[in-house]
């Protein structure tokens, strides 16, 4: 019997697009001897489809007509139920009919409300066995703030930094500032607390381009990160597969970047040559470094991945300044571009065998959960005594 997997992507996120490369990356490379496919993709307004229209890249060019090609689904968030919906009731029929049932999901859905633990919550709300980090770790991983304090307080390092929200910058910007350059110093790279993909992101080498770079950064999220800019800088890419008790790290990259950081279009457009997702950028690997530098390099990433408390495959991005040979942790992505699929190749694992490991993963941490408790089969309000009322401890009688 093949298993069905079920496929998220697209989303309500700036990283809309990626979202789809990465999707139709992965559901290519499943064994389709082994597994079902059902692709589910996600509109920018938050509407679910699937359909066998949704394989094909060249559709997206008019995101309306594919829509309307294909069948709008839903799932209900009822815990045990893991059947697919059509949305729509039949003319002559009480219930929605059920397009497909489900047996792991695989959100593939990159940025705000897809890797920051909302969608991941829903999974777990309704209790489908999924690949991927759970609720707390995707929040933990991809609010940039977050990740720092935690790392930090685990001795794995970070470069220094300064956080605030929109309303603060709005309130008291000259405190702000003050505190940059008191701390910091200049120059200073500008981030959204909760993207990925480098968009919002911007240097700043003096005040009039540290007021505009955050400016346009809380255009994009509430939270805002300001951090201490390494200005001899090589930036070193490395993933890791598995549970926070039982993982492994792959060989490194390096990304080649056009400019003082990685842009949108480093990433995802390999300089602008071609839109083929994290794949298509340019890189080099393995990284030219040391061997006992890449060994400590991955030992920093599965640190990363351990202390977050993360599953499936993420890819941890590291910083060396080369003035002094110190390793940074920059961030996670808790689901990487392309799945890092290149990294797991390079390092001896195909992409089929990565689906492999990730469904397996899941099915692992489904059976891991069931055997916690998470109720009582009691029920205290027929027990009787003991029960407090509406009015809390002055108590009231039921």
């Amino acid at each position: 019997m093949k298993t069905n997997v079920a496929v998220f992507f697209g989303g309500r996120s700036v990283e809309h697009e990626i979202s789809v490369i990465s999707a139709l990356q992965t559901i290519n490379a499943f064994d389709s001897e082994k597994y079902n496919i059902v692709p589910i993709y996600i509109t920018k307004q938050g509407r679910w489809f699937t359909g066998p229209e949704l394989l094909n890249m060249r559709n997206y060019k008019d995101m309306k007509a594919l829509t309307e090609k294909c069948t709008e689904v839903f799932m209900r968030p009822e815990y045990g139920d893991f059947n697919l919906y059509k949305a729509e009731i039949g003319r002559f029929s009480r219930r929605n009919p059920v397009v497909a049932e489900l047996h792991v999901a695989l959100p593939v859905l990159h940025g705000t409300n897809g890797e920051d633990g909302i969608f991941e919550g829903l999974l777990e709300t309704i209790g489908i066995p999924f690949a991927g980090c759970n609720t707390l770790a995707s929040a933990n991983g991809m609010d940039k703030i977050t990740m720092k304090m935690i790392l930090r307080s685990e001795g794995i390092p970070v470069v220094d930094y300064v956080w605030f929200t929109d309303n603060q910058w709005s309130a008291d910007r000259e405190a702000i500032i003050k505190k940059v350059e008191e701390r910091l110093g200049y120059p200073v790279i500008v981030k959204p607390a909760n993207l990925g993909s480098s968009v919002g992101i911007g240097k700043a080498a003096n005040r009039e381009e540290l007021i505009e770079k955050i400016d346009n950064a809380e255009r994009f999220s509430q939270r805002i990160i300001v951090e201490h800019m390494i200005e001899q800088l090589k930036e070193i890419n490395c993933s890791v597969l598995g549970d926070a008790d039982d993982h492994q790290s792959s060989v490194c990259e390096e990304p080649i970047k056009t400019g003082d950081f990685l842009s949108y279009e480093d990433k995802y457009m390999g300089g602008s040559k071609s839109a083929k997702g994290m794949q298509a950028s340019d890189k080099r690997i393995p990284a030219l470094l040391p061997e006992e530098v890449s060994e400590k390099i991955r030992f920093i990433a599965g640190e990363t991945f351990r202390v977050l408390s993360c599953h499936g495959v993420s890819r941890i991005d590291v910083m060396i300044d080369e003035k002094d040979g110190e390793i940074y942790v920059n961030e996670i992505n808790t689901i990487p571009g392309s799945l890092s699929f290149y990294l797991w190749e390079a390092t001896g694992i195909t992409f089929a065998q990565l689906m492999d490991r990730l469904v397996a993963l899941a099915l692992k941490r489904k059976r891991a959960i069931e055997r916690k408790t998470f109720t009582y089969d009691s029920n205290i309000f027929a027990m009787g005594g003991g029960v407090k009322g509406a009015k809390g401890a002055k108590g009231a009688k039921l």
